[in-house]
């Protein structure tokens, strides 16, 4: 059944449909199957994703089709298809009349994803009029709360050096907090891995109560604040809230040192809002475990990762893992640089929206996956600034010297960069990062030709 007569609107102005304020708009790459016509498929899936049905039923009156999902732009040749949501369509909080990601992606990204007539369609950018992202939570905490408890500048106050505990499976609790602590010594942030949590080899209670003990020397010996993010990540809201008021309780006066890491796409927005809400007061850090499943280019249906990261800033996420733009070992380019400034900047370009954010707190980047000492220079070179949180595991326990000499690799390198100084030069006069060289010296070939004969160093 051709629905384009009720479903598409190609009068309609994109620049009107901003201006009038009542409309999410979203972009898609949309293939119909062989044998539709583009404009018939394009307002099939926008019936379904609001209004429509396969049929006409009875049940459709005027105001029903006041709320309909229209179709306004399409550009076959390119497989872009554009929609425009009535933000009257989206589903509100009956507790307190907020806007919920839920909702959001049951219409836009829900049945519309196996319907019969389209090959494919991935949601590339989406765009929330002020009035309705005033509806979603945005995040309560971001990297200068970091900064302040590091004791740093509030602006441009850098890099927060960071790393993953390797292995991540398979430590026993004493062994993991002794890694933290050698860390410690010259880094900043620890987080847990994706999968760690109360495996029975490490129960959760047992190794947070050691890591709060290392988190403790480590200040003591070192004079700085540290940081730690423990993953209260469950299927349960009342299992998560549990794990994050054990652990605040068990770090104590330290409890403003700790993040809570959530998998957020694995366990969804309910599992996001639950920590933002329930734990306001601490950085909540959105790992996107999974999230290739959709996002990764080769993936034809779903939403990029640009558009993840996006709605990560609308759920609240203090910081989320945006990958390496290219620099690292994860899928990437060095243009996925928007998708830092979309979630950093109150005012960002997306590939086909403009976004003001009306002064919604920043969501931080962080930058994990393949980094070292040597690959961060060219990263902040690309992005522009330093002002991320980055965890390197084999870039800090890799390093030759072990994990503390890892650590201060890193910082050298981002002080290195900061200071304008070339990074085989700054490391004439710091061990740790010349050991980085050595360590990673498949990289300096490559990045930095005649750094042995610079360093001494030779084969």
């Amino acid at each position: 059944m051709d629905q384009s007569s009720r479903y598409a609107n190609l009068d309609l102005k994109e620049a009107d449909l901003i201006k009038g304020g009542r409309h999410v708009l979203t972009a898609y790459i949309m293939k119909p199957k062989s044998g539709y016509d583009y404009l018939s498929t394009a307002a099939h899936f926008a019936a379904e994703s609001s209004t429509g049905t396969n049929v006409e039923v009875s049940t459709t009156d005027d105001f029903t089709r006041g709320v309909d999902a229209l179709v306004y732009e399409i550009d076959e040749a390119r497989e872009i298809m554009k929609i425009a949501y009535p933000v009257e369509l989206f589903d509100r909080n009956i507790i307190d009349g907020r806007a919920m990601l839920a909702s959001f992606l049951t219409l836009t990204i829900g049945n519309n994803q196996g319907m019969g007539d389209v090959e494919y369609a991935k949601m590339h950018d989406f765009y929330i009029p002020p009035k309705f992202l005033q509806l979603f939570d945005g995040p309560s905490m971001n990297i200068q709360d970091m900064w302040r408890v590091l004791g740093r500048p509030m602006v441009n106050g850098g890099m927060v050096v960071g790393t993953i505990i390797k292995p991540k499976l398979g430590l026993r609790p004493q062994p993991f907090a002794d890694a933290c602590h050698q860390f410690w010594l010259g880094g900043d942030f620890i987080k847990n891995d994706e999968p760690q949590g109360n495996q029975v080899f490490a129960p959760l209670k047992e190794t947070i109560r050691l890591v709060a003990d290392a988190m403790k020397r480590a200040q003591d010996a070192t004079g700085e604040a540290k940081l730690f993010s423990a993953n209260i990540t469950a299927d349960d809201p009342f299992e998560m809230i549990a794990r994050g008021e054990y652990i605040l309780e068990t770090f104590a006066e330290n409890a403003s040192h700790v993040a809570f890491l959530v998998d957020g796409y694995v366990a969804g927005p309910t599992a996001v809002t639950t920590a933002r809400r329930y734990f306001p007061g601490q950085f909540l850090h959105y790992h996107r475990a999974g999230h290739g499943a959709v996002t990764s280019p080769q993936a034809k249906r779903g939403y990029t990762a640009f558009v993840h990261c996006k709605m990560s800033r609308l759920s609240g996420a203090s910081g989320i893992h945006t990958g390496t733009m290219g620099y690292g070992k994860m899928e990437g380019e060095a243009r996925d640089k928007n998708i830092a400034y979309m979630l950093e900047r109150d005012s960002a370009d997306g590939p086909f929206f403009h976004q003001e954010w009306i002064g919604m707190k920043a969501t931080t980047p962080i930058i994990s996956g393949g980094m070292n000492a040597l690959r961060l220079p060219g990263f902040f070179d690309n992005l522009g600034h330093s002002n991320v949180i980055q965890t390197s595991g084999g870039g800090a326990f890799g390093h030759k010297d072990g994990g503390t000499a890892g650590a201060k690799s890193l910082r050298q390198a981002q002080d290195a960069w900061q200071k304008g100084v070339n990074l085989v030069e700054y490391a004439k006069e710091h061990p740790e990062l010349k050991g980085a060289f050595e360590t990673f010296h498949w990289d300096a070939d490559k990045l930095y030709p005649g750094w042995r004969e610079t360093l001494k160093v030779h084969k």
